[in-house]
């Protein structure tokens, strides 16, 4: 048996990985770069290695600094998680050379499965069904433009070395193709370090199924059973679920009969997922590509078997025989689960960097979390945006999900922006309840894309009041000037509170700018109050106001007899509250604030090109004195690990350009000033 092992990973899987190796004795040994210093992964571990700076490249990826860390710590094996270096052959073969154990398929199964293109041979010479598509070796621009036309319109360029829903784009014309061709395969390069592409044939109405498959080194393959993967944002996966609804006996033998066919065919022998496309308008089923690694999503396998996946890695990787064979395995009950993410939904996904401030964990029997977070976790751009996942279990499909929506109401997670609200009204859609899911479920669910809620005037009064009651708990005042609020006379009561205070405050996700001025008289949990939009002619809003602390965090706040409980944190000049999951940012202004503008947008914005986020620039497409037309792109982001376009906003000429290919940028810096067009 493995004694001690090197997971060469970082965040929530490497937590995951952890928590096995504890339960069966195995030292686990954590890496690290320099902006994980003080990451959940690193305290957890029994001991810790620093491997490079904060880019993955020079850390994460770099598979002499594992094998250093490891042979620097003496472990028997190295398990790589998944990204990263899970399904690299370089590491494999530094293993090989150095005897460590790598806890994962043999070389020769990760090269056939790694190419799409390959696979995809292998699969057809396997009798397994493939989507109609052009996967040849000749990848010049002539060929590809050909096959195009060939394959028909819409349809899908992929990376071959692809994966993780990264590397892929729609096109739906031949023009588009001449486009898009050049930037998918510079991004086929950036990512996976291979240009190739093919083309498929674009499924309108698909499901995203896959079968979980397990192997050993004794010839022994057995699958544990489906898993649906639909609902899918920019081609990644946001919620997960096991078994699949809505599938026939059929067509369920079938995936499980394709999936051993294909792992047989590659002499599998470790933990693997088979992907399927599923047509919903004929009900046909195509192979669509092999994970040679675990999955983000094997915690809903985990429930619906009893089994612990990571352990089966590990005794197979040391030689051990399939635990059980497959009339042994049985599913029970159902289980979903929920991408946690530092996104904005509501603006194309957006990555969001900053400080967890707040972060509480739901504690219920019948709901999972793995996270790799904790509260004062700092989030750069360096690395992918999933910070936990959450798992409802049930015996059937409405108790788990009933289970996962208390789950994701009963989180907390504030600092950063996050998906929580998001998937919480995906699971309470009607069409994630009642019908078959298909990867268009969020575009047909949510026509226009997913916006938040806007909040009401509860949620203002509660952000006032939660901002003077965390200035008593600090004993400091509202405002900096006393001639700004100074009210009633103060003798006998402490200045600053008593008599009237002002809070200013402008929420955030509001596009009309308003700017609320909030007047609180009171003190100590008791309080009268009034609220009106400055410059508007609406009428003060009036509350009486009973509030108190619950723990350190958590404000019960009573507005006219109604009753509210949200977790505060007051942070960057600002002040958020969460409630359900839900959250709210409110920015706090002063009246010098106020009186300098400082509350609303800058006006034009058209003279410059700036980072929409933090990010590498991979690419300059413009030269100083070019000139531009609206829309043109000019600079490529790199984020993690998606590249964003940033393009002018007006016609112009390229004035100074302030940044190079491979600088590192902070969101919101100035890339290129743009002279208007005379």
């Amino acid at each position: 048996m493995i004694k001690s092992l090197l997971v060469a990973n970082r965040g929530e899987i490497a937590v995951r990985i952890m928590r096995t190796c504890q339960k069966l004795g195995i030292r686990a040994v954590a890496v690290y770069s320099e902006a994980d210093r003080y990451a959940r992964h690193v305290a957890q571990a029994d001991e810790a290695v620093l491997i490079g700076p904060a880019e993955s490249a020079q850390s994460y990826l770099k598979a002499e600094h594992i094998i250093a860390a490891a042979q620097q710590t003496g472990v028997d094996a190295i398990h790589p998680g998944y990204g990263f270096l899970s399904e690299s052959e370089a590491l494999i073969s530094l293993c090989e050379r150095e005897g460590i154990i790598f806890v994962g398929p043999n070389r020769e199964a990760i090269r056939l499965m790694g190419s799409k293109i390959e696979s995809k041979a292998l699969a057809q010479n396997a009798g397994v069904p493939t989507i109609p598509g052009y996967h040849g070796a000749d990848q010049s621009a002539a060929t590809l433009l050909s096959e195009g036309d060939k394959v028909g319109y819409p349809l899908m360029i992929k990376a071959s070395a692809g994966g993780g829903g990264k590397g892929m784009r729609r096109v739906d014309n031949s023009e588009q193709l001449v486009r898009e061709l050049p930037q998918a395969k510079q991004e086929a390069l950036a990512g996976f370090g291979d240009d190739k592409v093919l083309l498929e044939k674009l499924i309108e109405e698909p499901r995203h199924i896959e079968v979980q498959l397990a192997a050993d080194h004794h010839g022994n393959t057995v699958h544990l059973f489906e898993r649906e993967c639909s609902i899918q944002r920019n081609h990644q996966k946001v919620i997960e679920e096991a078994p699949a609804g809505f599938l026939s006996d059929k067509q369920r033998q079938l995936l499980f009969s394709s999936a051993i066919t294909l792992g047989q065919a590659v002499n599998y022998d470790s933990l693997g997922t088979v992907e399927f496309l599923l047509d919903q308008r004929n009900g046909e089923v195509y192979f669509l590509e092999m994970n040679t690694r675990l999955q983000v999503e094997h915690p809903v396998t985990e429930a619906i078997t009893g089994f612990d996946l990571v352990e089966w890695q590990i005794r197979i990787a040391a030689g051990e025989q399939l635990p059980c064979a497959q009339d042994d395995i049985r599913g029970n009950g159902w289980a979903i689960e929920a991408r946690v993410n530092a996104e904005d939904p509501g603006n194309n996904y957006r990555p969001q960097t900053g400080t967890i401030a707040l972060y509480s964990e739901p504690e219920h029997h019948d709901v999972r979390i793995d996270s790799g977070v904790q509260a004062g976790s700092v989030l750069g751009p360096y690395y992918d945006p999933m910070l936990a996942k959450v798992v409802g279990i049930g015996a059937n499909r409405e108790q788990a999900r009933s289970a996962l929506q208390r789950g994701i109401d009963g989180f907390t997670l504030s600092g950063v922006g996050n998906n929580l609200s998001f998937l919480g009204d995906i699971l309470r859609h009607p069409n994630f309840v009642d019908k078959a899911l298909t990867t268009r479920f969020l575009e047909e669910s949510f026509i226009g894309g997913w916006q938040a809620k806007s909040t009401d005037s509860k949620t203002l009064v509660c952000a006032a009041i939660a901002r003077i009651m965390l200035i008593e708990k600090q004993d400091t005042r509202v405002h900096n000037s006393p001639f700004q609020t100074l009210g009633a006379f103060r003798v006998l009561d402490r200045a600053g509170l008593a008599g009237q205070s002002r809070v200013i405050l402008k929420d955030e996700l509001d596009e009309t700018n308003s700017i609320h001025l909030v007047t609180i008289s009171g003190a100590q949990g008791r309080y009268q109050l009034s609220a009106q939009v400055i410059g508007a002619d609406e009428a003060k809003s009036e509350h009486s106001i009973l509030a108190g602390w619950i723990g350190e965090q958590n404000l019960q706040v009573e507005i006219d007899g109604h009753s509210l409980n949200f977790s505060v944190d007051n942070s960057d000049a600002a002040i958020t509250l969460t409630f359900k999951s839900a959250s709210q940012r409110y920015l706090c202004l002063s009246e010098q604030d106020l009186a300098l503008g400082k509350g609303h947008s800058a006006a034009g914005g058209d003279s410059s090109i700036t980072a929409s986020l933090p990010g590498q620039v991979v690419e300059i497409k413009v030269a100083t004195g070019d000139s531009v037309a609206s829309g043109d792109t000019l600079v490529v982001l790199d984020s993690m690990k998606l590249l964003h376009n940033l393009s002018a906003a007006s016609d112009g000429v390229v004035g100074e350009i302030f940044c190079s290919v491979g600088d590192s940028v902070g969101g919101g810096a100035v890339l290129i000033e743009l002279e208007p067009t005379e």
